[in-house]
């Protein structure tokens, strides 16, 4: 089951039976994903770039994005 995450300019997909745990998410943002909070994700702590980034390192590809339309 996916859950996303939105900010004005970016959708964060994750698909949580990917997650391998490696902790890239909160090692790069911390700001962003703690584990321990609920909701565990707040894009709006980072920027469009440096969530992309983040994402992009994830190596199960548990989290990945897409650009919202105008």
């Amino acid at each position: 089951m996916q859950k996303e995450y939105k900010t004005k300019d970016l959708t964060i997909i994750w698909r949580p039976e990917l997650c391998q745990h490696a902790g890239e998410c909160v090692r790069r943002l911390p700001q962003v994903y703690n584990p321990a909070a609920r909701p565990w994700c707040k894009p709006e702590n980072a920027t469009t770039e440096e969530l992309m980034a983040q994402i992009d390192a994830c190596p199960a590809k548990a989290l990945t994005y897409k650009l919202n339309k105008e």
